[in-house]
């Protein structure tokens, strides 16, 4: 598992995510919800709303249930009131681990987070113990055989549309951008029919820690009960997978 590529990784995130379609949209309604309550319901004057619907995009969610997603977000009946809030702790190894999630009970989601770790073999830490490894990106993934464009194009739209790095293997193309730039990227590939394996913001690490075949199995366990928490919505590790 630890010597997958970062491609492979994201097709098998993309496999559970076929397998629990109704939990994956579930979890990006409530990203909606949230995007709707800071910003109003307009994607064009609510940049997070944009993003999360790109997001929506990338996952195979359909117009028509963003568009009721949105409408419920902004009607009368949404007075649920959920908090954002991010946790960060070690998993095996000491890889880095930040759990960004949503919550109207953050006791609740707290000690669900908590047995997790525990259970794991980890422990949650303080704010800031592990954020200081990671920046916030925006990336977005195009599967190469997906697009007639040459790389060299590929690379010059991407730099000439705002992205601040550009890095190709034999099967994706990966773009990276400044947060504030991700929109402005994203829809100038879009308008080139480009379209995304992925496509959001993202805390990125900037150091890596690799596992063994027995840690990585573990890790990867965590992640995926993490993942398994309703609250939970991202969940961000320096594994490199």
């Amino acid at each position: 598992m630890s010597g997958h590529s970062k491609w492979h990784n994201i097709q098998a995130k993309k496999g559970k995510a076929d397998a629990a379609r109704g939990k994956i949209f579930t979890k990006l309604g409530r990203e909606i919800l949230l995007a709707v309550k800071a910003g109003g319901p307009d994607p064009t004057s609510n940049s997070k709303l944009k993003d999360v619907i790109a997001k929506c995009k990338s996952n195979n969610m359909p117009n028509d249930t963003i568009n009721n997603a949105i409408k419920k977000a902004s009607g009368e009946g949404s007075n649920k009131n959920y908090e954002e809030i991010t946790y960060e702790g070690y998993g095996i190894n000491g890889v880095a681990v930040i759990v960004e999630a949503s919550t109207d009970n953050k006791n609740r989601t707290a000690a669900d987070v908590r047995h997790i770790f525990d259970k794991a073999g980890g422990n949650l830490g303080t704010t800031g113990c592990v954020s200081y490894m990671f920046n916030k990106k925006g990336v977005i993934v195009i599967d190469r055989t997906t697009t007639d464009m040459s790389e060299d194009d590929m690379m010059m739209l991407a730099l000439d549309s705002g992205a601040e790095d550009f890095t190709a293997d034999d099967e994706c193309y990966e773009i990276t951008t400044d947060p504030k730039d991700f929109s402005k990227v994203r829809e100038a590939l879009e308008n080139n029919g480009l379209e995304f394996v992925q496509a959001e913001v993202r805390m990125v690490p900037t150091t890596t820690v690799e596992l063994d075949d027995e840690a990585a199995e573990k890790m990867q366990r965590l992640i995926d009960n993490l993942e398994d928490l309703d609250d939970v919505m991202n969940v961000y590790t320096n594994w490199a997978e």
